[in-house]
């Protein structure tokens, strides 16, 4: 039987600082393609795999440069795309080269087999210009990262002793919570991409459901930093905890602020000195949404879509160290026991 998760001394670190370097290059990525959502610049560059006819690496960097703002972020996101996928196929490399558990190389290959998933989304988005494909594509984006998250979790050292009284079993509420984010960005991600020809019925659907899903995401998140403060979690999980609350709260923030920003402040804060305020920043507005746009608008909106993101990294990772917490008293146990040597080897004293 193999270890469910490392122990400190006993593999080598180099697939948990490759794993870390993917988990970095990952979210500046979420962010990008979220400013193409923003913008409306998926469909800058109308060829896929190539930009205009030319190889993805080959392109001319003047024209990318110097050209127009969405094509830049457009052929830029492909570039760095490319990048974090070779960044994957490296994470599987290292992984096999440097550890033996079955379960970690599962695990590198079912990234590295999202992540080609993400690309071919990506580019039949483009092919076939098909909106619903630009919902998956933005969906499974925050997946992937979340799954670099819990690879850097998993391979990291598991030396942190055990807290005395904490349950044996276990908890199955972290994952919950890591799947009730996720959803929670499912439903951004709809909301984000209803096409235009819709209701406004439908519209409002979309949004009630973000907004509920949002009230849920807080409770929980809450929850688990109360949970983690107040019972003997132990170390990681209890700053993991507090690292979710903390970016719970700019998420809070940023939602409200994209809410301003897109559809101005509601009719009952548009009197007196709250309307005089918001007249000195973006004018006099009506709940009819801003189509103007700015540069502000769109790394508010922008930083909302990638904040979530974060979030279910962490959340994801919280529910990988409540687990390892569970397993390292059996593992240390495990591991004393392999050094032992056996009966028909030893040696007479």
């Amino acid at each position: 039987m193999s270890e469910p998760y490392a122990n400190a001394g006993t593999v080598s670190p180099w697939p948990h600082r490759w794993a870390w370097v993917l988990c970095c290059a990952t979210y500046p990525l979420i962010w990008i393609g979220g400013l193409i959502t923003t913008t409306d610049a998926g469909m800058a560059v109308p060829d896929w795999p190539g930009t205009y006819g030319y190889n993805l690496w080959l392109y001319p960097w003047s024209t990318w440069f110097f050209g127009p703002w969405d094509l830049f972020v457009e052929h830029g996101h492909r570039l760095f795309a490319s990048g974090v996928g070779l960044l994957t196929i490296g994470l599987v490399v290292v992984v096999f080269r440097c550890d033996r558990r079955a379960w970690l190389r599962w695990l590198a290959l079912a990234a590295l087999a999202l992540v080609i998933w993400q690309g071919v989304l990506g580019g039949l988005r483009v092919v076939l210009n098909e909106r619903l494909l630009g919902f998956a594509h933005g969906s499974t984006g925050p997946l992937f990262f979340a799954l670099t998250a819990v690879i850097v979790a998993l391979t990291a050292r598991n030396d942190e002793p055990r807290p005395s009284g904490s349950d044996q079993a276990a908890p199955l509420w972290p994952w919950l919570l890591a799947g009730l984010i996720y959803l929670q960005i499912i439903a951004g991600a709809a909301l984000r991409h209803v096409p235009e020809a819709s209701s406004f019925n439908t519209f409002a659907l979309h949004v009630q459901a973000h907004l509920w899903g949002a009230l849920l995401v807080t409770l929980s998140v809450v929850a688990a930093a109360i949970v983690a403060w107040r019972w003997p979690v132990g170390r990681s999980p209890r700053v993991l905890a507090s690292l979710m609350a903390a970016v719970l709260a700019v998420q809070v923030s940023l939602g409200v602020a994209t809410w301003v920003a897109k559809y101005r402040l509601p009719a009952f804060a548009q009197t007196g000195v709250a309307a005089d305020a918001w007249d000195a920043i973006a004018g006099a507005g009506t709940m009819a949404p801003s189509t103007a746009g700015g540069w502000t608008e769109t790394y508010v909106v922008t930083g909302h879509s990638a904040t979530g993101s974060l979030l279910l990294a962490l959340a994801a990772a919280h529910a990988v160290v409540a687990r390892r917490r569970t397993s390292t008293a059996s593992n240390t146990e495990l591991s004393s026991h392999r050094d032992e040597p056996s009966a028909a080897s030893a040696g007479p004293a």
